[in-house]
């Protein structure tokens, strides 16, 4: 597909698969709110090319379109088929309630398995209208929140040498996340390097004060305390 329009268009309806979207909120979409004069012609159009784009695909030209229209606008019906967010979804959905049983080997497949259906940004550098920026950033979070689970996950494991590497590369992609800080001073504590734990303390809270001039959270200061100490330090990050 190359209208960036039409593709725009196909974004939309499968951010809200199965659901009727007004076609005044589509042409917020695809016009950002400033649509043209005629745009409830310029998006049937675009409507028409999309049909047309996905009639080639299927195996069964005389099948009825996906593309449904229904007051007041349009919907796409995925069928049988699965969105891969859908899919991430419910393997997300499985290894929070295995790692609520403490089934961590479990419960680490299931985030790993979600983590699996990321090929990049949900958009790929798609143009966006309010509604699909939205679901870029939740899909972001929601990835983000996933790896965190996953570390978790392994770290409950005891698999702490594993995932040192991993999330020196995850601060240097995210500098304000702290769970990723509080990560790593456990990881590193456990595999008997207090000094390195100390200092990703010390990297976080110039980091902070730095880029958005506050101190750390509360819970990544008492971990530092805990590691400072030398005393008992918790497999996981205490609650604050």
């Amino acid at each position: 597909m190359t209208a960036p329009k039409t593709e725009q268009l196909l974004g939309t309806l499968l951010a809200r698969a199965d659901q009727v979207i007004p076609s005044g909120q589509l042409a917020v979409e695809l016009w950002n709110g400033n649509p043209p004069r005629r745009a409830d012609a310029g998006l049937h159009v675009h409507i028409s090319q999309l049909r047309r784009f996905l009639e080639q695909l299927t195996e069964r030209p005389d099948a009825p379109s996906p593309v449904v229209t229904r007051n007041p606008g349009y919907l796409l019906r995925l069928g049988e088929d699965c969105l891969d967010l859908q899919e991430f979804e419910a393997a997300m959905a499985e290894g929070r309630n295995k790692l609520r049983r403490d089934l961590h080997r479990a419960a680490a497949a299931a985030f790993e398995r979600a983590l699996s259906l990321w090929r990049g940004p949900v958009l790929g550098g798609m143009a966006t209208g309010p509604a699909l920026a939205t679901l870029d950033a939740w899909v972001e979070e929601a990835r983000l929140e996933c790896t965190e689970l996953l570390i978790e996950a392994k770290l409950r494991l005891g698999r702490h040498r594993e995932v040192v590497s991993q999330l020196t590369s995850l601060i240097g992609e995210h500098p304000l996340r702290e769970g990723f800080y509080q990560y790593l001073m456990l990881a590193l504590y456990h595999c008997g390097r207090q000094a390195e734990a100390l200092q990703v303390y010390m990297r976080a809270r110039r980091t902070m004060i730095e880029e958005v001039g506050v101190e750390p959270g509360r819970g990544l200061r008492k971990l530092h305390e805990a590691i400072l100490a030398d005393a008992t330090v918790p497999t996981l990050p205490m609650a604050v």
